[in-house]
C-alpha cells in the first residue's frame, strides 16, 4: 500500500475523507505527521456554543401555557433539533474543524446510544460526549451516568429505594462498560440499588437523598455502602471492561473481523493507562497493521459518514436542518434517534432495498440529475406531512474540486480523481465512463466524472 493510499485510509477512518484542498496539501504527508496533525487539531477545537439557544426552549414552563402555545413550543423544539443536526453535520464536513474529534463524537454517540428528541437534552448530551470523546473513559462513564437524557431514557428517575428499577444498571454493564458474561443478575440488582436517587430536575442532574438506598450492597465480590460512583469505579477496575471497549473500538475503526492478538495488546495498554482514549487511538492510527490490505475498504460507510464525506468533497450545503435530517432518516441513521439502547448495528445492515438506490444516486440527486423515490419506515407519517418533508434539498460547489484537478491532462486527471474519490483502488479505464460523462469542457468533465465515481458501489466503502 503506497503512502497516498495510507493517508486516504487514515482520513476516512479517523475523519470523513479529505476535501479537495486537503487532498492536495496532505496526500504526500507521512503517517506520523498526519496523525500528529489530527490530534493537534482535536486539542485546539473550541467547545460547543449555543447553550442559551437550545436550553431556552426547555426553560419555558409548559404547564402554564395553552394547548396552542404548547404546540408552538414543541414545533420550535423540533426546529432546534433540526438545527443542531445541521450544525453537527457541517462540523463533520468543515475542513477547518477537527475531523478526529467529530468522528470520535459520532462513535461515542452510537456507543452511549440514547434517544434525545428535546433540543436541550440533545445539546447537553452532545456536550458531554464531545468533551470526553478523546479524554479518559473512566471520567466519561461517570459523566454519562449523570446525563439527563440517559437518566430519562433508561428510567433511572424511577429508581427508588422501595422499588428499584434495574434498567439503567443493566445497560450500563451490558452495553456501555464490561459486556455480557462478566456480571451476574445479582450484580444488576445491587448496582440498581446503588443508583437509587440519581435523577434530574429542570434539565440538570440531582441526587434525591430520600430515594437512595443507604444499606450495604455486595457487587462483583465487594461489599460496602456503595453509590453509583462506587459501582462505576468497581466496573472500570476490571480488565474485562478495557477488553470490551477496545474490541468495540477495533470493530468500528479497524475491522469488524477482530484480530484477537492485536485487541488484547491494545486492551492491556488501555487498562494500564487508566483508560486514556487519546493514547489508545494514537496507538491504533500509528500501527503498521492498521494499514494492512485486509483492513482497507472493509467497512460500509454509515449514512452519516457517507453524507459528511460527500459534503466535504463537494462542498454540499443543505437548505436547512429539516432537509438534512430527512436525508439521515431516509438513509437509516438519524442523529439523536438510535433504534434502541444498543445503538445502530452497522455493517451490512446499512444496505437494504430502501436505502441502496438512494445511496448510489445521492450525489446525482443533489445535483438535479436524477429522481429518487424515497421510502422510509414511517412512510405514512412522511406522506401526511407533505412532499416538502420528503425532499432532500442542497447545493453543490464544484469550484474547489475543479481548481484541484483542472491543470492535469485528461489521462492523469482520470487516475488522480479516481485515486482521490474512491476509498479503495480499483481498475477502471476512462473509456468505461465515456457514455456517462460530459466532455465539452474540462470543468464539465471533472464535475460529471466526480458524480459518476461517487455513484459507484466502491464509494460506499471506506
Amino acid at each position: 500500500m503506497n503512502s497516498t493510499d495510507k493517508i486516504k485510509h487514515l482520513y476516512w477512518r479517523a475523519g470523513f475523507g479529505l476535501s479537495p484542498e486537503e487532498w492536495e496539501m496532505k496526500k504526500d504527508w507521512s503517517i506520523n505527521k498526519a496523525v500528529d496533525n489530527l490530534f493537534q487539531a482535536a486539542a485546539k477545537a473550541p467547545p460547543l456554543q449555543g447553550d442559551n439557544k437550545y436550553l431556552k426552549n426547555a426553560a419555558i414552563k409548559k404547564g402554564m401555557l395553552s394547548k396552542m402555545e404548547q404546540k408552538k413550543i414543541r414545533k420550535d423544539g423540533n426546529q432546534l433539533v433540526y438545527q443542531l443536526i445541521q450544525e453537527c453535520m457541517e462540523r463533520m464536513a468543515d475542513q477547518r474543524q477537527s475531523e478526529l474529534l467529530e468522528r470520535m463524537t459520532l462513535f461515542w454517540h452510537g456507543h452511549f446510544a440514547c434517544v434525545s428528541k428535546e433540543p436541550a437534552k440533545a445539546f447537553s448530551q452532545l456536550k458531554v460526549i464531545r468533551q470526553h470523546a478523546l479524554g479518559n473513559f473512566r471520567e466519561f462513564v461517570h459523566a454519562i451516568c449523570k446525563d439527563v437524557s440517559m437518566i430519562r431514557f433508561l428510567n433511572n428517575q424511577q429508581n427508588r429505594k422501595r422499588k428499584p428499577n434495574e434498567n439503567f444498571a443493566r445497560e450500563l454493564m451490558e452495553l456501555f462498560t464490561i459486556g455480557r458474561g462478566n456480571y451476574s443478575e445479582q450484580d444488576i440488582k445491587e448496582a440498581a440499588r446503588s443508583f437509587t436517587g440519581w435523577s434530574s430536575n429542570k434539565g440538570v442532574f440531582v441526587f434525591k437523598e430520600r430515594n437512595h438506598d443507604y444499606d450495604s450492597k455486595t457487587f462483583m465480590g465487594k461489599t460496602g455502602n456503595f453509590n453509583g460512583n462506587d459501582i462505576v469505579d468497581i466496573i472500570l477496575d476490571r480488565p474485562e471492561t478495557a477488553l470490551f471497549i477496545t474490541t468495540k473500538i477495533y470493530r468500528y475503526f479497524v475491522n469488524e473481523k477482530v484480530d484477537a492478538r492485536q485487541v488484547e495488546k491494545l486492551s492491556n495498554e488501555f487498562y494500564k493507562s487508566d483508560y486514556d482514549i487519546k493514547k489508545l487511538m494514537r496507538s491504533i492510527f500509528k500501527s503498521d497493521w492498521f494499514y494492512d490490505k485486509k483492513n482497507v475498504g472493509t467497512k460500509i460507510k454509515s449514512p452519516i459518514e457517507l453524507l459528511a464525506g460527500i459534503m466535504r468533497t463537494l462542498k454540499v450545503k443543505f437548505k436547512n436542518g429539516k432537509s438534512i435530517s430527512f436525508a439521515q432518516k431516509a438513509l437509516g441513521q438519524k442523529m439523536f434517534i438510535p433504534p434502541n439502547v444498543a445503538g445502530w448495528p452497522g455493517g451490512k445492515t446499512w444496505i437494504d432495498n430502501s436505502t441502496l438506490v438512494l445511496r448510489l444516486n445521492l450525489v446525482l440527486y443533489l445535483y438535479g440529475k436524477t429522481e429518487v423515490n424515497f421510502k422510509v419506515k414511517d412512510e405514512l407519517e412522511a406522506k401526511k406531512r407533505g412532499e416538502a418533508f420528503r425532499r432532500i434539498e442542497g447545493s453543490i460547489d464544484f469550484e474547489p474540486l475543479v481548481k484541484t484537478f483542472d491543470k492535469m491532462d485528461q489521462k492523469e486527471l482520470f487516475e488522480s480523481m479516481k485515486s482521490y474519490i474512491l476509498p479503495v483502488p480499483i481498475k477502471l479505464k476512462p473509456t468505461a465512463f465515456e457514455p456517462f460523462v460530459y466532455n465539452n469542457s474540462k470543468e464539465e468533465y471533472i464535475r460529471s466524472l466526480a458524480m459518476r465515481l461517487m455513484s459507484l458501489p466502491e464509494y460506499q466503502l471506506c
